[in-house]
């Protein structure tokens, strides 16, 4: 089996990281924040078995200027979808108020690909404040997004997407809500892993979340190794 496995690797450069809908550097007020992105993905063999690290430099957690992701799960066809499942764990070395682990289980079909994620540590994020002693909890939280992505030209592929946070109930017990995300855009790929994205992504509920939920232009330059 690992004399088969495939190794990857990726590099990119965005002008703003946004996750769900959020901004995560919150430091500046600016349209353009820069972030540094990479990781690597191992594949062993055919077996639809993988694991992986993805990281990003964030600016939202006191002390903590890192998030680390680690993941591994399996993919399978079956019925005619493409099928994933796994877990996956964010970690914020500086700070572990935002660690959170997730569930995950998505279907593709064609350009269409609908995925749940669920909040299985005791914190989302660190919304609920159970590091710091609040007595609440954030498990059970969950994200539910519907991505398309088709080529509408050569080497060009139209991206859209949206979004659902849903936010349990200690976390809504404190006036949090539920908010929804969108993500528009193109990317074009050069060849040899290089790639250009152009789009649009932000959140509803401004009102509550403020900036960071605000409609941003991202670019994003990357590579795959």
């Amino acid at each position: 089996m690992f004399a088969s496995a495939q190794l990857t690797g990726n590099v990119a450069l965005t002008s703003n990281y946004k996750f769900r809908g959020q901004d995560q550097d919150t430091s500046k007020n600016k349209a353009v924040k820069p972030a540094l992105q990479g990781g690597f993905d191992y594949a062993f063999g055919e077996t639809g078995w993988y694991i992986g690290n993805w990281n990003s430099s964030v600016e939202w957690l006191p002390g903590n200027s890192i998030e680390s992701d680690i993941y591994g799960g399996y993919k399978f066809t079956g019925g005619g979808v493409a099928w994933d499942v796994g877990a996956l764990t964010y970690i914020y070395p500086g700070n572990k108020n935002g660690n959170t682990t997730e569930l995950y289980g998505a279907a593709g079909f064609g350009p269409l690909t609908l995925k749940y994620s669920h909040t299985v540590s005791k914190d989302y994020f660190g919304f609920a404040g159970e590091n710091s002693g609040s007595g609440l909890k954030g498990r059970n939280s969950g994200y539910l997004n519907l991505a398309f992505a088709q080529e509408v030209a050569p080497s060009l592929t139209l991206k859209a997407a949206v979004g659902y946070t849903r936010f349990a109930s200690d976390i809504k017990d404190l006036g949090v809500p539920n908010y929804v995300d969108y993500a528009v855009g193109v990317s074009y790929d050069f060849g040899s892993g290089l790639a250009l994205y152009g789009g649009v992504q932000g959140a509803n509920k401004k009102g509550y979340f403020g900036d960071v939920n605000k409609a941003r232009g991202i670019v994003m330059l990357s590579k795959t190794l």
